[in-house]
């Protein structure tokens, strides 16, 4: 049976882990630095990356994942939405397929168990399909219920999401991950190629975990300073919510190459865009987190080299 949680753990919780009708209140940061010192292509002339609005997820192109668009067609790449489910059809007109914390229906508007998939069957085939053949996936789910939703796409790669809300130490820590404790672990995308720099530290902001397939890349790992909590609804912690301590098999970000494809996994949304919450800055606006625009340029390289 897990331990039962202390009272000061859960009070931290409280004040980290705002219910999802306060969470809608997240807003997109317009003072945001979306600047891009070496692009990668010229503007307009990159691969097609198309974010995912077709599935009830939280985070848009207009909306809280406008910074991320931002910075990306800084880079050079063409950043579009890709709205209805997915087919054959309309991934082949694209290189890089972004989904952001996507939901079942019955979760829109309800962060509570059963957490059922975003997505068909037979969208999952055809995306399975399409990155096998050469297309590529960068697939970040959060906190539960969207871990919960991801949890059959992500298992057609062999990824294993944990439908939880993962923190470190008492959930006031920050969520550093540095190469120091081997939570940030040296790889492709940390060590950056052609006009991609190196990342030396991440920042992350209350997410889930998963467990990747034999020949992933690690990118960012937990350890046992974290727990990962099950909460039957979002931001309903009690002494009761069960619990475990994270290892070095639970992730918050690793790749793979897939067939011809490739695919990055990231378990935590808020690291890749900037936006405020009752005022406050989550994402990489914060001085603290300022490599994490750097580790999406490079995600979104490696996803694109040939």
């Amino acid at each position: 049976m897990a331990p039962r949680m202390p009272v000061a753990f859960l009070s931290a919780l409280a004040l980290l882990a705002a219910p999802g009708p306060a969470w809608s209140q997240a807003v997109a940061n317009s003072e945001t630095d979306l600047s891009v010192a070496h692009p990668a292509y010229p503007t307009g002339a990159g691969p097609v990356v198309a974010l995912d609005e077709g599935h009830h997820n939280y985070h848009t192109l207009e909306g809280r994942y406008a910074p991320f668009a931002a910075v990306l067609r800084h880079d050079g790449y063409r950043v579009s939405a890709l709205r209805g489910e997915f087919s054959a059809a309309k991934l082949s007109t694209v290189r890089v397929l972004v989904i952001a914390n996507a939901l079942a229906p019955s979760n829109a508007q309800s962060w509570k168990l059963p957490t059922p998939s975003a997505f068909a069957p037979a969208e999952i085939a055809a995306v399975q399909a399409w990155v096998k053949g050469g297309g590529a996936l960068f697939l970040i789910a959060d906190h539960m219920p969207f871990a919960g939703a991801a949890t059959d796409l992500a298992k057609a790669f062999d990824f294993a999401f944990e439908n939880v809300a993962a923190v470190k130490g008492d959930g006031r820590t920050p969520e550093i991950f540095t190469p120091g404790d081997g939570t940030l672990v040296e790889s492709p995308i940390t060590r950056g190629s052609g006009r991609a720099a190196p990342v030396s530290e991440a920042q992350t902001f209350t997410g889930s975990a998963f467990r990747a397939p034999a020949g992933a890349i690690p990118i960012l790992r937990l350890d046992e300073g974290w727990a990962l909590l099950y909460p039957s609804e979002w931001a309903k912690f009690d002494p009761e919510t069960p619990r475990r301590a994270a290892t070095r098999d639970d992730l918050r970000a690793a790749a793979l190459v897939y067939g011809k494809g490739r695919i990055v996994v990231v378990s935590e949304a808020a690291m890749f865009t900037n936006q405020l919450v009752k005022g406050a800055p989550y994402g990489f606006g914060q001085p603290s987190a300022r490599q994490d625009k750097q580790l999406l340029l490079n995600i979104v390289e490696w996803l694109t080299a040939r």
